[in-house]
């Protein structure tokens, strides 16, 4: 084990590799430091995959693209300049990340994480937070997908939460679904909430905007799993609807874009609502009146979506007089990585939609 001999004092929420002058948290920081060397607490990952958010990575293909047509290059390139120049992975636009899959290769002698060398892990925070240095120049990466091959090596910290990936499971698939596990857990815990106080008869309706989607379709299984009385997954075409109702997650498919306010409540209107709980899990911006409008009062709004402004979700839902509880999905409930799994194992239509992205 090797220590480091800089001066700053090692703080487990990393405070001590953050470059800014200022003091702020390394998500929020513009540069990390991005040493091999570790402090005790830390522990250091060979990169083999990096899962890039979904609102991240469409707003760098959407950027590179010209007349229709992706340039997986340009994608690329962007992505090493900026992990090169901050020394993570942040998108300046959407300002997310990402996740990884990797190796054990070093454990500091006072990490409280229990992990071991050797164990393959993925992370359960975001690329945003986490030093990360790219080897391989991304070389065996197309530019065209979230999922990104990748040889290098990034750095947790004593605050940093990474799961074991599990035996039984294809490593991409898994990183598939711990990308997401955050939003299927929340979902399950405030359903449940409504579902307790539930008279007979009346068990809440539940209504997911992106339903086709990885954190869609898990929040689709966890509300049911968790007591939900109707399940309403919104989607933006007829590809999607066909595919969702194949995978039997819902007990109405309606489509509507999200971006449209009224169409979208009205979407949800007709297929049972309003709903009690609705979750928001589209990668694109503009889905909050829709969101609102689709809640009924005394409802809760989750959103789950990099892409939302929650100024525009405030200040909306004050200008509608909705008596609505909105809450930010932050990304982690404590088991969430296991739920989430055990709902892959237990749901033949959510395993079917995952594979399908892979």
């Amino acid at each position: 084990m090797s220590a480091s001999t800089d001066l700053r004092t090692g703080d487990p929420t990393g405070l001590h590799r953050v470059l800014d002058e200022g003091v702020v948290l390394p998500q929020a920081a513009q540069r990390l430091d991005t040493r091999r060397e570790l402090w005790p607490d830390e522990v250091r990952v060979r990169v083999e995959r990096l899962n890039l958010d979904a609102a991240s990575f469409r707003q760098l293909e959407r950027k590179h693209t010209t007349y229709g047509v992706a340039d997986g290059d340009a994608v690329r390139a962007e992505v090493l300049e900026i992990v090169a120049s901050r020394g993570k992975m942040q998108n300046p636009v959407t300002g997310s990340g990402g996740m990884l899959v990797g190796t054990v290769e070093e454990v500091g002698p006072e990490s409280p994480l229990g992990l071991a060398v050797g164990d393959r892990v993925a992370t359960l925070v975001s690329l945003t937070l986490t030093p990360l240095v790219i080897e391989d120049g991304l070389a065996r990466w197309d530019g065209h997908g979230e999922q990104v091959p990748c040889d290098g090596y990034a750095v947790l910290f004593g605050r940093s939460i990474a799961a074991v990936i599990p035996d039984d499971l294809d490593p991409a698939l898994s990183l598939s679904v711990m990308d997401v596990c955050g939003a299927p857990a929340l979902t399950a815990r405030v359903v449940g909430e409504y579902a307790a106080r539930a008279e007979a008869g009346s068990a809440p309706a539940v209504a997911v905007i992106g339903g086709a989607g990885k954190s869609g379709s898990l929040s689709l299984a966890a509300a049911r799993a968790a007591g939900a009385g109707r399940t309403i997954g919104v989607v933006p075409h007829l590809g999607e609807h066909d595919l969702l109702a194949d995978a039997g997650l819902a007990d109405a498919v309606a489509i509507a874009d999200a971006r449209d306010p009224i169409a979208l409540r009205d979407a949800v209107a007709a297929a049972g609502g309003p709903a009690d709980v609705t979750v928001v899990c589209v990668d694109v911006p503009g889905c909050e009146g829709g969101a609102i409008l689709a809640t009924a009062e005394g409802g809760t709004v989750i959103f789950f979506s990099m892409a939302t402004s929650f100024s525009a979700a405030a200040l909306g839902a004050e200008g509608l007089a909705a008596d609505v509880r909105m809450l930010v999905g932050n990304g982690y409930v404590p088991g969430h990585a296991a739920y989430a799994m055990d709902l892959l194992r237990a749901d033949a239509g959510v395993r079917g939609l995952f594979e399908r992205r892979l």
